[in-house]
């Protein structure tokens, strides 16, 4: 009966943690503590859930290209990117925690995959190279950026022309952005609507930098 209880008390805690760390998140632009990055990859061991695997055949990678992970927390789309671009290819995992870069370097090198870099710093706060990556994912993240706008101009000027820059917001995640707010600052940056898949509540947007002629 004890153990019962304790563990009940210890569920009841996180529960409450989980529950202030969302209200606190409407408040200002706080990230997923490291502590609570199971929010944010529920999967268990190496397996790839249904929803990676659908946000991988999105972006449409070929071997060889060079993806962005911005805000990519412990690596829930880190690790598959790095395996679908292959040894030529490259992903540069960035994120604001070291403690969750530490995560997806763990995870990397349990899964022998040495074509993973790292930037720590806040996405439209680091320096990127101009026109460098195919790809780039921002996984509910944008609302956690404080300046969203210099930070998809950043991200439109360090990608290639023609490259994509997919979003993914639902509207579990306190910070969430809506189609309407997401296309407004997209076209702020240049950027231009290429497919819109899901609803108002949940969607992934693919964004494209112009080819210019």
């Amino acid at each position: 009966m004890i153990l019962i209880e304790i563990l009940i008390l210890l569920l009841i805690i996180l529960l409450l943690s989980c529950i202030a760390w969302r209200l606190a998140s409407r408040r200002t632009t706080l990230p997923c503590p490291v502590w609570m990055r199971w929010l944010l990859d529920p999967s268990i061991g190496n397996r790839v859930s249904a929803r990676t695997r659908r946000t991988i055949a999105y972006l449409d990678l070929k071997p060889g290209m060079q993806v962005l992970d911005a805000g990519c927390g412990p690596g829930r789309l880190s690790i598959p990117l790095a395996e679908a671009v292959g040894p030529r290819g490259s992903v540069t995992a960035m994120d604001l925690q070291d403690g969750m870069l530490d995560i997806v370097r763990e995870r990397a090198a349990k899964n022998n995959l040495s074509n993973i870099s790292y930037i720590h710093g806040g996405i439209g706060e680091t320096t990127l190279s101009e026109n460098m990556f195919d790809r780039v994912v921002l996984i509910t993240v944008i609302g956690e950026i404080p300046d969203r706008e210099a930070a998809l101009r950043d991200l439109c000027v360090a990608m290639k022309p023609g490259g994509v820059l997919l979003v993914e917001e639902t509207i579990r995640d306190p910070h969430f952005q809506t189609r309407s707010t997401v296309t407004h600052l997209a076209e702020s940056a240049g950027l231009t609507v290429k497919k819109f898949y899901g609803n108002r509540f949940s969607f992934t947007m693919l964004l494209e930098k112009p080819v210019l002629s």
